[in-house]
């Protein structure tokens, strides 16, 4: 085979959870994911909503024995030498759809080729194929020591410090918003007080969000317990008790990925949203505002793919009328803005 080499490598990533507009959850996975030529592999397959085997809340020995597959010392689990790549973030069902590639060995080094989408046993290349995205071709010996310094580490990327510290008045709302970030695997634990707690507790948390009717003196007081215990973390200052919304702005404090944020900037004002992304991605953007009554109203406002560069959104009046707030999500990313008058 005549593929020139390519580089090889690993880098932790995210697929971020989150609690939808309709009050379902998508799940948060934490995975590696496979870097050629100094980019990201799922980068390169039309920005999927996916994850490689390799994710963190895979038990060990399935982990390990992904880790065999890639190099070669377990057989293909399908037909024709093919490995999967990348798969569903909620379920991993091949019926979903996958990524899958050929993988072989040629002397010392590794090949990976005929990149396709498959849902079946079989796949179809013709049809569904990712046509100008490979052979590559990888050198042995930086191809294995990559492997085998994942498993050597710890089986999987780290979710260190994705744990979050409420404090607020409303116990219910806070209640119902420790149990949604559980659910897309963001711990919370509430308080009224860090001022007894611990200091290597403290070092466990990334964030402290508090609600809206804490008082100044009291978050200084508690992100100075944290100062104490020597462990810098991201304070959120709740925008209203909106559940999803809260979730968005613990999720955009916690963000800890390798690579940029995917959404740059996001501003809400003058009838729409200017949004900044850094690469091609699907962009989910929804409108958050509390009525007269205080109950809330959510809006999807838009939902596509947006390129690199600068974009603008309109924003129906209705949607963000008093107010309102709105929230830009794509894989990996997320950003949340009060709207402006």
């Amino acid at each position: 085979m005549s593929a020139a080499y390519a580089t090889f490598g690993l880098a932790p990533a995210t697929r971020a959870g989150g609690v939808l507009a309709d009050g379902g959850y998508e799940l948060h996975r934490d995975f590696v994911d496979f870097v050629v030529d100094g980019r990201p592999l799922l980068s390169l397959l039309s920005d999927l909503d996916a994850v490689s085997p390799l994710a963190s809340d895979v038990p060990p020995a399935i982990f390990t024995e992904q880790v065999r597959g890639l190099l070669r010392e377990t057989e293909p689990p399908l037909p024709g030498g093919r490995f999967v790549l990348y798969g569903c973030p909620e379920c991993a069902d091949l019926a979903c759809g996958a990524v899958t590639a050929v993988i072989e060995r040629d002397g010392e080094d590794y090949v990976w080729r005929d990149f396709a989408w498959q849902t079946g046993e079989h796949a179809d290349l013709e049809r569904d194929g990712y046509h100008g995205t490979g052979p590559f071709r990888f050198r042995g010996a930086e191809y294995r020591a990559a492997l085998a310094a994942l498993v050597q580490d710890t089986g999987g990327p780290s979710a260190a410090r994705r744990r979050v510290l409420l404090i607020g008045a409303r116990v219910a709302v806070l209640a119902r918003l420790a149990a949604a970030l559980r659910a897309i695997g963001i711990g919370a634990d509430i308080t009224q007080d860090a001022a007894g707690v611990p200091a290597e507790e403290l070092r466990g948390y990334g964030a402290v969000a508090f609600g809206r009717a804490v008082g100044e003196a009291r978050r200084t007081s508690v992100m100075d317990a944290f100062e104490r215990a020597g462990v810098a973390v991201a304070r959120v200052d709740g925008l209203a008790p909106i559940v999803p919304l809260l979730v968005a702005q613990v999720e955009q404090a916690l963000h800890r990925g390798p690579l940029p944020r995917r959404i740059a900037s996001l501003t809400a004002a003058g009838g729409a949203a200017e949004i900044e992304v850094t690469s091609a991605c699907r962009v989910r953007v929804t409108a958050y505002r509390l009525d007269r009554l205080r109950r809330t109203r959510v809006r999807d406002v838009f939902d596509g793919v947006l390129e690199p560069g600068r974009h603008r959104v309109p924003l129906d009046p209705e949607a963000v009328r008093g107010e309102s707030f709105v929230v830009a999500r794509t894989a990996g990313s997320v950003l949340v803005r009060p709207v402006s008058g």
